[in-house]
């Protein structure tokens, strides 16, 4: 049996499918690296929006994988699985899809730049798809990397909507801070809409702030440790994770990102086996 350590890597885009941000870069390059110089076994989850060629990039369809519904506010949504491998690595690329949530030809706005009304419960079907198909996986992460507000509900969910799953017991939960998200769209409504499962309203607390909503408020509590992912963050941003008192790892330079940051993953599963131990 492989002693390589787990990682999921969960993320909003990643080049070349997706680049709308910093993330995009970073979510390429981190997993080959970690795999390939760190000595990981890693696998990647993302969305399959509209804007990604599944010709030009060679997506089909994960039979075995798909087929689930996900239900978001009442209502079932089917998820289907595709996969592609990524150019000049060995490995490969799984897109969480769906024609309500991701078939549209842009990402996160209309043609006029107007931000989509259902933002949300694509977060929520997105989150919720990535935990269930890692169960159909079989496959127990040690380590749980989110990347981008779209996976801002993960550590939420696995640590209260999945507490009693086995996969997860021992996966530490690590999120990205990026200055970016459109939480300042979302409506009171949000806080039903992402109780899934058995989740009430009051489990997502940390998730508002006063009547707005602040996903990277909650996902920073719900966490195990936190990444700089932006250069530069809103004071307010940079006051949650001054205050969180976990493990932090700061900004990183291009040059050094992936290293610093497996050192850094590293440093956590080794925390977590010596308190096993």
């Amino acid at each position: 049996m492989s002693d390589k350590k787990r990682v999921l890597l969960v993320t909003q885009e990643m080049e070349p499918y997706a680049a709308l941000s910093e993330i995009a870069a970073i979510a390429r390059k981190l997993p080959q690296y970690a795999q390939e110089k760190g000595g990981m076994e890693v696998r990647v989850l993302m969305p399959r929006f509209g804007t990604i060629n599944e010709r030009r990039h060679r997506l089909h369809e994960v039979v075995r994988l798909s087929g689930m519904n996900i239900i978001v506010d009442d209502d079932d949504y089917p998820l289907i699985i595709k996969v592609a491998s990524l150019p000049g690595a060995r490995m490969q690329v799984y897109f969480l899809d769906n024609d309500d949530f991701f078939k549209r030809k842009s990402v996160f706005e209309d043609a006029k730049g107007k931000l989509f009304d259902d933002n949300a419960e694509r977060m929520v079907f997105f989150c919720k798809g990535v935990i269930e198909t890692v169960k159909k996986f079989g496959w127990p992460p040690d380590l749980v990397l989110c990347h981008g507000w779209m996976s801002s509900l993960m550590p939420l969910y696995l640590r209260q909507a999945y507490k009693n799953e086995p996969l997860f017991e021992r996966s530490k939960i690590v999120y990205s801070v990026y200055d970016n998200s459109p939480e300042d769209s979302f409506t009171e409504s949000f806080m039903e809409k992402a109780t899934i499962n058995n989740l009430e309203p009051e489990d997502l607390a940390a998730y508002r702030d006063g009547d707005a909503i602040k996903l990277h408020q909650g996902a920073i509590h719900h966490s195990d440790a936190l990444i700089c992912g932006s250069a530069e963050m809103s004071d307010a941003l940079n006051k949650m994770i001054e205050n969180c008192e976990k493990p932090v790892l700061e900004h990183q330079s291009e040059e050094e990102f992936c290293a610093k940051y497996v050192e850094f993953f590293n440093s956590l599963v080794a925390e977590e086996e010596s308190v096993e131990g």
